[in-house]
């Protein structure tokens, strides 16, 4: 009989890390933590806040920022873009790797995971010699109705 390895959750990781730093962990952080790990869409710092306020939770958008780069540095989110003059992020704890495609016009985003994309990289580091940890692959166009609706103008 096989065991099998239990996840941590993403509270126990964020306890885990704010202990090794040295750094003090508040419920504060705790609601942020949660709300981000509640949906899987993409978010930036205001959608978060709003999200937060209308769900009756009492955070600072302040926290949210002092917040974001210890999410970060714990492997528990990730930017995924920039857009409108700020980052969005997601979170990756627990998830496969995965690329985006990205409408210019409605900002619908599509996750994908492709097998080439792992070759190329080691590849890339065979020939340069290079210790590659990671990618981010982004490609934005235009989805199948924005691009309908782009056609229907031009015509």
């Amino acid at each position: 009989m096989s065991v099998r390895k239990q996840i941590k959750s993403e509270l126990d990781v964020f306890r885990e890390f704010v202990r090794k730093k040295g750094l003090r962990n508040t419920p504060e952080r705790e609601i942020i933590i949660k709300e981000i790990f509640a949906t899987h869409d993409h978010f930036d710092v205001d959608e978060l806040y709003l999200r937060l306020r209308s769900n009756k939770k009492k955070v600072s958008k302040p926290s949210i920022y002092r917040l974001i780069p210890y999410l970060l540095e714990s492997g528990l989110i990730q930017e995924a873009y920039f857009e409108d003059g700020h980052l969005h992020y997601e979170h990756i704890y627990g998830h496969q790797h995965h690329c985006h495609l990205r409408c210019l016009t409605c900002g619908k985003t599509i996750e994908f995971q492709e097998r080439s994309l792992s070759k190329m990289e080691k590849r890339l580091a065979l020939k340069y010699d290079f210790a590659i940890e990671g990618h981010k692959f982004e490609v934005v166009g235009y989805c199948s109705k924005c691009k309908a609706h782009i056609s229907e103008k031009t015509t």
